[in-house]
C-alpha cells in the first residue's frame, strides 16, 4: 500500500471520528490536530511530502483514538501507525 492510500484511509478514520479535516499550503512544516472551540479540526498541509503528510494524519489518528485495536485498520495502515508513531 502506497503513502496516499494510507493519508487517504487515515484521513476516512478522523472523518470518521469527528474530526473536520482542512486542506491548505502551509509551506510543508504544519499540520496537524487542533482543538477550535471544542471541535477537532486536522490541517493537512499539502506542501508536506507524501511521508510527513502520511505521519501527521497517523499521530492525529492515534491522539483521537487512543485504542487503536477496538477498530479496523487496514494491516499496511497499522504497520505504519507502529512503525512511525511513538506513545508520548
Amino acid at each position: 500500500m502506497d503513502l496516499a492510500h494510507i493519508i487517504e484511509d487515515l484521513l476516512r478514520i478522523l472523518t470518521d471520528h469527528g474530526v473536520s479535516i482542512r486542506q491548505d499550503a502551509m509551506g510543508g512544516g504544519g499540520g496537524g490536530l487542533c482543538d477550535i472551540k471544542g471541535k477537532l479540526v486536522f490541517f493537512y498541509d499539502t506542501d508536506s511530502s507524501s511521508f510527513d503528510a502520511a505521519v501527521s494524519c497517523a499521530y492525529a489518528t492515534k491522539q483521537v483514538i487512543q485504542d487503536l485495536e477496538a477498530i479496523y485498520l487496514k494491516p499496511a495502515v497499522r504497520d505504519f501507525i507502529d512503525k512511525y508513531v511513538r506513545t508520548r
